[in-house]
């Protein structure tokens, strides 16, 4: 078993194009890879193209994403999303993703009313059942109605599907605040994606700065200031018997900026951190951050 085994990228955090993204990935070591459905549509040759490089790649899908705002709408908006799942999950059969990843729901025309929210997600992991796929739900923590994972995995217990399960994503977790206690009483197996990254502030008071945040500045694990929270999350995990895979989920600007190995290498540094020192010797922080620091 390879120190990178379990642990992969997503395509949104490197710039360029798929088959330069795929190969610094493979070249720091990576087995797997989490697939932004931008890199796959808006290849020059088309999806067909996209599906052909990552199948030479050798690289396993983590998983798809993002199904956005499918649940809670009704009339013509709940059958236009409708339509926009059934594309989704036929690209995520067609990469030989087995998860399609899919986000609580941030519509000021989507209902509040969980029972309806379930039905949908229910819904949603029908369509899903013939394509051998699961759905991870995951909580937004700017969602309107669920924007925390304890809220998502309520709903997924209500929507009662085999092929339906959680999401993860430690930014949301650590942005909302969300107790970890909550992670004791998850069902592993019910687990279906782990997302990491951390952030370089504490506090992310309103909505629009956890937007904004999200999408420009995530960092690494162990290269923001929630490290000791996202060892805890990851041993957490690790203690109820979560054995599925972790995808770094980091959108990032200044990442954009810099050559692909360069950025891989981080994520490779992370890796090794959180295999080495949090899941065999529980170490707060990896040496690098202590040696950066006294620079």
């Amino acid at each position: 078993m390879g120190m990178l085994d379990g642990f992969g990228m997503d395509t949104i955090t490197l710039a360029g194009p798929l088959e330069a993204k795929l190969a610094a990935m493979a070249d720091a070591g990576f087995s797997q890879v989490m697939l932004s459905a931008r890199d796959i549509v808006g290849h020059p040759g088309g999806v067909p193209a996209a599906v052909a490089a990552v199948r030479a790649s050798g690289l396993r899908p983590t998983g798809f994403q993002v199904l956005r705002d499918f649940e809670g709408l009704s009339g013509h908006l709940h059958g236009y999303k409708v339509d926009i799942a059934k594309s989704m999950l036929e690209m995520c059969a067609a990469l030989g993703s087995e998860v399609l990843l899919a986000c609580s729901s941030t519509s000021r025309h989507a209902t509040q009313d969980r029972d309806a929210i379930a039905r949908d997600l229910r819904k949603l992991a029908m369509l899903a059942v013939p394509l051998g796929i699961k759905v991870a739900y995951e909580a937004l923590s700017w969602g309107r109605t669920v924007n925390e994972f304890t809220t998502s995995w309520d709903l997924v217990c209500m929507a009662d599907c085999p092929n339906l399960g959680l999401g993860l994503d430690s930014f949301h977790v650590f942005a909302a605040k969300t107790p970890l206690d909550g992670i004791d009483t998850l069902d592993p197996a019910r687990i279906f994606l782990v997302q990491l990254s951390d952030f370089m502030w504490q506090e992310t008071p309103s909505f629009e700065e956890r937007m904004a945040t999200a999408r420009t500045f995530r960092v690494f694990p162990g290269e923001g200031v929630h490290s000791n929270e996202l060892a805890d999350l990851v041993l957490r995990l690790d203690r109820i018997g979560y054995r599925g895979d972790y995808s770094y989920e980091v959108f990032n600007d200044d990442y954009q900026q810099m050559p692909l190995n360069t950025v891989a290498e981080r994520a490779r540094r992370s890796t090794l951190w959180l295999r080495e020192d949090v899941l065999h010797r529980a170490l707060p922080l990896p040496k690098w951050v202590h040696d950066q620091a006294r620079r």
